[in-house]
């Protein structure tokens, strides 16, 4: 069965009502199934506790605002370790506004898009200076006073922290409320955007706003998945557009004249595919291939006092990609140059922070490692050198020596993680290896 698709002189109508909820008893119904099976199958989460429990609400919309950073691009069980960690340090907004960055970026190393808890600090230290110490109270005032607060964000603080009455529309609910609605036009698209908060702001519980929110993100990651959706399992199965047209494939998908005449903007402009079912549901433009980049970097070594190694990190500029962290010296390669004359680039840099000269036959090649960011396809080229005594004074203020343990604990990327793992892989194995790495010389 295939949709009909809009002939190109067709200018499209506004959206059929077959993708909204449009009689009332069916939403009091959809809401009652939710927060039914939500109350039964919950998971157990730190913020989740917190929204119950705290009675102060600044400190109730500080941690749901703590989470709801923490949770963008990042999956459930990374952060509540991370989340834990975060509160039993900066249990108020007043105690994180007191810190520095660099102890900020040292707590959220290894969690990924760094700028988020940059944004974390600059907006508790805007709360702090600006607003008296007291969070923003309502959904406006969230997106308007808190940076890295958008639209999804201040939604989701002001229903479970504040109780406000408003949707909060996440990649979850894209995914639940296209299935619900058989909406099959691209999801990034501004009639869709505005269409799929419309629907989430006339199912949302007036009574429950926080929890019926949260029950459709539930359902979303756990039973509505991308692939392999647990349709047998789910609460609203009997609402659901999608799961209908699985259940009878040779009929129209809707009796409204709009849809099956291609003039709707929220149909599908593609064949239903019988083998995807409700995965027809959402449709997303193809994603562009991850840039393809190679770094250049190496490790640098000297004799610490008490006889350990210690590591010369560098700190990144306070914007852009790994905004201030700390890195071992690096540089990206550019596409026209050998690696021969980057290296000695590279060498050149390590040499101003060093105050001495550093030549790239002193270099030794590691290995390389892949790193993956949400853009970014990195290669790694690791080289490594050990310093003579003496030669090891850093110049700069944005460089450091750190010893392994002081290293781990450091507000380093996971990709500096893995080249280090690398390094330490290859001095291991055999013993003599480290004995023979090339020294600084005069």
């Amino acid at each position: 069965m295939f949709f009909v698709l809009p002939e190109e002189s067709t200018i499209p109508s506004s959206p059929s009502t077959y993708h909204t909820f449009h009689d009332a008893a069916d939403v009091v119904l959809l809401r009652s199934q939710l927060l039914r099976w939500y109350d039964k199958e919950k998971r157990e989460l730190p913020w989740r506790t917190l929204a119950e429990t705290e009675s102060d609400l600044n400190i109730r919309t500080y941690g749901v605002w703590v989470s709801e950073i923490m949770l963008q691009q990042t999956q459930v069980a990374t952060v509540i370790d991370y989340y834990n960690k975060w509160m039993k340090r900066w249990p108020t907004v007043q105690d994180l506004a007191a810190a520095t960055l660099e102890e900020v970026n040292q707590m959220w190393a290894g969690l990924g898009y760094y700028s988020r808890g940059k944004r974390l600090h600059e907006g508790a230290q805007k709360v702090v200076s600006e607003l008296r110490g007291q969070m923003p109270r309502t959904v406006n005032s969230l997106l308007k006073q808190l940076p890295g607060v958008g639209r999804y964000t201040a939604g989701a603080i002001g229903s479970i922290a504040l109780g406000q009455v408003t949707g909060a529309v996440d990649g979850n609910l894209i995914r639940v409320l296209c299935r619900l609605r058989a909406i099959g036009a691209d999801s990034t698209s501004p009639a869709v955007t505005e269409a799929l908060w419309s629907l989430a702001n006339t199912l949302v519980d007036p009574e429950r706003p926080g929890d019926f929110n949260q029950a459709m993100m539930e359902l979303g990651a756990r039973v509505c998945t991308p692939k392999g959706p647990l349709c047998s399992q789910c609460p609203v199965q009997s609402h659901c557009h999608s799961h209908r047209k699985v259940k009878n494939p040779h009929k129209l998908l809707s009796p409204h004249p709009s849809v099956n005449s291609g003039t709707c903007p929220l149909c599908p402009s593609e064949p239903w595919d019988d083998e995807l079912g409700v995965q027809n549901f959402p449709r997303k433009p193809a994603k562009k291939p991850p840039r393809v980049e190679r770094t250049l970097t190496c490790v640098v070594i000297r004799a610490g006092e008490e006889g350990e190694d210690e590591y010369l990190l560098t700190q990144r500029l306070n914007k852009g990609l790994l905004a201030g962290m700390w890195e071992f010296p690096s540089l990206l390669q550019e596409e026209k140059s050998s690696e021969m004359k980057q290296k000695k680039a590279l060498c050149a840099e390590i040499s101003k922070k060093l105050g001495t000269r550093l030549t790239d036959s002193l270099l030794q090649h590691v290995g390389e490692v892949v790193h993956i960011f949400s853009h970014i396809h990195q290669t790694y080229v690791v080289h490594s050198v050990r310093l003579k005594d003496g030669d090891s004074q850093t110049q700069t203020e944005n460089a450091q020596w750190l010893s392994k343990s002081a290293l781990q604990g450091a507000a380093v990327s996971t990709g500096v993680k893995k080249v280090f793992i690398l390094f330490t892989q290859s001095v291991c194995v055999p013993s003599h290896v480290s004995s023979s790495m090339p020294l600084l010389m005069e």
